[in-house]
This record gives C-alpha cells, structure tokens and sequence, in this order.
C-alpha cells in the first residue's frame, strides 16, 4: 500500500507521470518565501517554538487567508472554539469557509476530514492529539507516532495540505520521537525572544523549497506583520562611535541580512574568564578568541567576554566570523569601528580568511544599506561585481585586516 492509499507496483523512472500542482501562496510573502513559494498541496509541514511565542498565532492567521483559496479545519486540541474565535476575530475578516473543531480523538478527526474534505487542515497541536487504539497517555512516543502517521495518511491520500504544531523541550528541540521529523515533509521552527516583538520562522528540513531559509515578522496587536527589509530594522538601533561592534552580511538560506555582532570585554574577576554568548555559537567564539591570542596577538586569557547577535536573529555560518573578531578586538582597544563599514569572511586556525559563498549578493545587500566598505576575503573576489559605489578591501589574514581597520 502506498502513501496515497492505493496499491502501487514498481515503475521506470522514465514511466512516472509528473504532475504539475500550483503552491497555494499566502498573503504573507516571508511564509511563502519559508515554503518554498506557497503551500503545497498534500504536504506535511511541523512547526515547533517556545510556548507563547505565537504559533497559534501564526498558523490562525495563515489559515484563515487560505480559507478564500479552499475549505480549511482548524483542530484544537488546546482551546475552545469560542477561544479561538475570540483570537480569530483581532487578525480580521473570516471566511465562511474557515471550520473550527475542538477535538483531541483522532478517530473523531479523521470522520470530520472524510465528511468536509478540506483543502487544508491544522492540528494545534500533535501532543495533544490521541487514538484510542494506543493505550497510553496523550502526548507518549507512541500516540505522536501514531497520531503523526494517521495525518500523512490523510494528507497524501486526500491531498490535504497539513500543519501540525509541535512543543519544544526545555533544550529548544521538538519534543517527541525524533522520527517525527523524518516522517513530515517540512519542519519550522519558529523562534524570538518574548520579550521582543520580533520572530523568525526558520526551516530545518523541507522537501520542497531551501533548507534555513527565513521570515521575519513582527507580533502586534492585530497579529502578525511580515518585515520585507530586515537589515534595516536590525541595524537602526546601532550607536555610531561605540566599541566592540562590527556588521556583517550573513546568508540565511537564500536571503542576505546585515546585522550587528557586539562584543565586551573586561577584566575578569575570578580565576577562570567567563564567556558567554547569545544569538552566537559558542564553540565558534571560543575558537575565534583563540586564534586573535594566538595569531594577532591579544592577551584575553584574563578577559571575560560578552557577545551577542542583535536583534536576536542567530548566526550560524563561516562568513560571520571575520565579524566577531573586530567585534572582540574593537572592545579589547577600546577603538570603534567606522559604521560604514562591513566584514565578511571565515577564519581558519592559522589565522587565514578563508573565502565564503555567494559574495555579489552580500555585496548588493551592503551597498543596497549605504555602506562605503567591506572587508572580505581576497581570494572570494575574482570575477566578482563590486557595485561602484562600494569600496571592497581584499584580506588574507586576520592580523592584516586588523591593521587595516584599527591601524
């Protein structure tokens, strides 16, 4: 028996037929963007987060702009649907095509799926979801399992475009069985600070779209607003003329971001130096912290050191570290860093900038902000278009650049 019910046999890959299924696209462009485009028919799509962090929020107001574009259920598990239409009625116009179903039996689903055949459905969420044929409580390896596999059921076999919800641990990992990710079609994870408006759905695994790719929203009071230019709202808070800052371009997914990397040090009090970072790897600063000791010179065995991505986006990739190294040596010197001016490049143990992917397009993205400067790896620029109003400064090691930027 095959995925979509029905009983298969074994094809030439020549023989298959393909069969060309419109995305379904959203009024939100940052979601389409996650997706690969838009909504596809018949997928599997997890999104996991912090509790409160706003995915009911998210997938509500997703899901009553696709119910102008098909027949949507909405399954709750968690709320009331007074509740939610409580919430619903605050992002807006609902279509009459939007159904509400407070439900944890999955058998109970699975007759309401068969009854209203809906072109998209939303389970809110996966743990508290359960069959009866499992004995054991809601939200065991064994009812998400089963739970999870009951909807790619119906998801294939109907061609129902499905989101489920998934908890988060104490670690920020999904929680559950790890197969759950493997069986869904596209994991999101959607992230930010509480305390901050700003959120970030970020794609782990999708079959049908760029892995770690992002969008970026604002929480306000009527929902959910995209930010089309988030470079700029990342950097407009930045203080000319402090220390222990420097801007770079990273790449998540598909998409350029310029954001600032902040960094303190002082005296350690204590025997040990303390380190700590947010929004930045640690083992990676670890490493960068070594190598401006050993390779350029800088005694921070003695320094407590404090860094941070701002805006609390997390950076993850090789391009960033060029950028962390100015960041902690700008501290360190206590001497700013012009704030026209941006660093990309890796660093390797020796010391070496190492080159990056996609330069043109983190160059268009400095120059598109108004930066006059860039400091990037040399052997990354052949064949490179600099835009004219853009002066890029080739380096090959950390120490060189260093003398470049603080003299």
């Amino acid at each position: 028996m095959s995925l979509t019910g029905e009983h298969s046999k074994p094809m030439k890959l020549d023989q298959v037929e393909l069969f060309d299924t419109p995305r379904v696209e959203t009024d939100l462009d940052e979601f389409n963007r996650v997706l690969g485009g838009g909504v596809v028919p018949g997928s599997l799509v997890l999104i996991g987060g912090d509790p409160g962090i706003g995915k009911s929020t998210l997938l509500l107001q997703v899901s009553t702009q696709l119910a102008s574009r098909g027949r949507v259920l909405y399954v709750s598990g968690e709320e009331s649907a007074q509740q939610i239409k409580l919430r619903a009625e605050r992002l807006g116009d609902i279509d009459t095509d939007f159904y509400l179903y407070a439900e944890t039996n999955m058998q109970s689903i699975r007759n309401e799926v068969e009854r209203l055949q809906p072109d998209f459905l939303i389970v809110d969420s996966i743990q508290t979801i359960m069959t009866p044929e499992i004995q054991s409580t809601q939200g065991s390896v064994s009812q998400v399992r089963e739970v999870t596999g009951e909807l790619m059921q119906l998801a294939k076999t109907n061609d129902i475009a499905t989101f489920i919800v998934g908890h988060v641990t104490k670690e920020g990992q999904l929680a559950g069985p790890r197969m759950l990710e493997h069986m869904v079609d596209t994991v999101l994870y959607f992230e930010g600070e509480r305390q901050n408006t700003f959120r970030i759905l970020r794609a782990v695994k999708n079959r049908f779209g760029s892995t770690n790719e992002i969008g970026i929203f604002e929480m306000q009071g009527n929902g959910l607003v995209e930010v089309t230019n988030p470079s700029e709202v990342f950097l407009e808070e930045r203080l000319e003329g402090s220390t222990g800052s420097a801007i770079v371009c990273a790449l998540e997914g598909t998409r350029p971001i310029l954001v600032e990397i902040q960094a303190l040090t002082t005296p350690t009090m204590f025997g040990n130096a303390k380190r700590t970072t947010s929004g930045l790897d640690f083992n990676r600063v670890s490493l960068i912290m070594a190598v401006l000791e050993k390779r350029a010179g800088f005694l921070l065995q003695q320094q407590d050191a404090y860094l941070k991505s701002a805006g609390g986006v997390k950076l993850d990739e090789p391009a960033i570290d060029l950028a962390v190294a100015v960041a902690i040596a700008s501290s360190y010197k206590e001497e700013p860093t012009d704030a026209r001016e941006c660093f990309i490049g890796e660093i390797g143990l020796t010391g070496e900038i190492r080159r990056v992917t996609r330069m043109e397009q983190r160059l268009n993205e400095a120059s598109k902000l108004g930066f006059q400067k860039v400091y990037a790896p040399k052997n990354s620029l052949a064949g490179v278009d600099i835009p004219e109003n853009l002066k890029v400064v080739g380096v090959t090691t950390l120490s060189e650049c260093l003398k470049k930027v603080f003299g």
